[in-house]
């Protein structure tokens, strides 16, 4: 969730026409748009990874990139200015070699491609308005998100703001089949508009897990405590493998039915550290064009269900997106106002991982408001913290990134 507080400079609407780009989303995208879109997506998801870790240690990490990325390409929609240009570089955009109206663009095909049904892999994933029915927001900026994120504005009376709250917390336990059930947990009372980003993710393991193998094992914390889990175990699995001894971690790929995977890194013991610093889009892609397959004759994997909330206007600062969060933000473009301003950005996730496969769901919130050596037989044991990334196959975009460091 995030809220918003800004004077008002001249909006230079011209530069863009980002109305009209919306107009162009198609369900096919260009090799170059994915590239560069994907690239940028998964440079922020580990920036951002690297942030939540440091203020976070020893915990549980899990959030949907993707969703918190979003969120902000709409809120983008009604900056201008240096707070435009904070957010999307914030977002690892290079705005010299991406013009702002193919990052809209491209998230809008990415986003609209996500949502395609299938009987496979299900991805819902979408935004709302939800916005003071006493606010005029301008004509343009609504077009705008309809058009790019197809984001639709529904009317809420944040003066009664417990009934607002349930209002938007029921959207987004729909939309996330009940997995987020209180995306916020208060409204400020200068409140004029909530913008929510969701995703939530349902995939079946192409090689399930026999229930009747789980057992209970340990997992160890660290070299000192462990604790017991639900381990589950598969034998005799030919599957995307890698051994990257430059960083000391196994990668294991499990591809789910349709157009999904989920890389599971586990760091030799006592490097986790060094992992989690190598983490960026390059590496992603040495160890995607790395994997090859390899018969595990024992791969075993603890059965776990993990939750995170996060205040990311805390976060995001460090990576760029600052002026946003305070008196000098412009977002004149949401209401031609100059009062306004972000005041917090909330994300809430869920991951769970069992048998049969993985549901995962985030949803992000943006509150406006006025303010003031490989060994044969291969054996593969994830009984201790390891990291886990859960990709569409087909742009190679993170959905999910996650670190278990305690399965219980």
């Amino acid at each position: 969730m995030a809220g918003i507080s800004t004077d008002v400079l001249s909006r230079p609407d011209d530069i863009l026409g980002r109305a009209a780009a919306g107009q162009e989303i198609q369900n096919k995208r260009t090799p170059v748009d994915n590239l560069s879109l994907t690239s940028s997506n998964n440079d922020f998801s580990f920036s951002l990874y690297k942030e939540l870790a440091l203020k976070n240690p020893g915990e549980n990490i899990v959030f949907s990139p993707l969703s918190i990325s979003a969120a902000l390409a709409v809120l983008s929609l009604g900056a201008s200015n240096s707070t435009l240009q904070e957010i999307l570089e914030g977002l690892k955009f290079n705005l010299t070699e991406t013009p702002e109206a193919d990052i809209h663009r491209g998230f809008g095909q990415l986003l609209l491609m996500l949502s395609q049904p299938g009987d496979q892999v299900q991805i819902n994933t979408g935004s709302a308005m939800f916005v003071e029915k006493r606010l005029q927001i301008l004509a343009e900026f609504k077009e705008k998100t309809r058009a790019l994120y197809q984001a639709e504005a529904s009317s809420a009376d944040f003066q009664q703001p417990h009934k607002a709250k349930k209002l938007i917390n029921d959207y987004v336990s729909k939309q996330t089949q009940g997995k987020i059930k209180e995306l916020i947990s208060g409204l400020n009372e200068n409140t004029v508009m909530v913008l929510v980003n969701y995703i939530y993710f349902k995939g079946k393991w192409k090689f399930p897990f026999d229930p009747r193998d789980t057992f209970e094992s340990e997992f160890h914390l660290d070299k000192d405590r462990s604790v017991k889990v639900p381990m589950m175990k598969i034998e005799h699995l030919t599957t995307p493998y890698f051994r990257d001894k430059e960083l000391s971690c196994t990668v294991v790929e499990l591809k789910y039915t349709g157009n999904a995977s989920a890389l599971f890194i586990l760091p030799d013991k006592g490097r986790m550290q060094q992992v989690e610093a190598s983490l960026q889009p390059e590496t992603l892609r040495k160890w995607k064009d790395s994997l090859m397959p390899r018969k595990i004759d024992k791969l075993y994997i603890p059965k776990f269900s993990i939750s995170t909330d996060y205040s990311l206007e805390k976060i995001l600062p460090q990576l760029g997106i600052r002026k946003v969060f305070s008196t000098q933000a412009d977002l004149s473009g949401i209401t031609g106002c100059k009062n306004l301003g972000v005041s917090q950005v909330v994300h809430k996730a869920v991951l769970d991982v069992d048998e049969k496969g993985t549901k995962a769901a985030a949803a992000t919130g943006v509150n406006v408001e006025f303010r003031r050596g490989i060994i044969n037989p291969l054996i593969l044991s994830l009984d201790r913290p390891f990291l886990m990334i859960i990709l569409d196959t087909i742009t190679q975009v993170a959905l999910f990134l996650a670190k278990v460091m305690n399965p219980k």
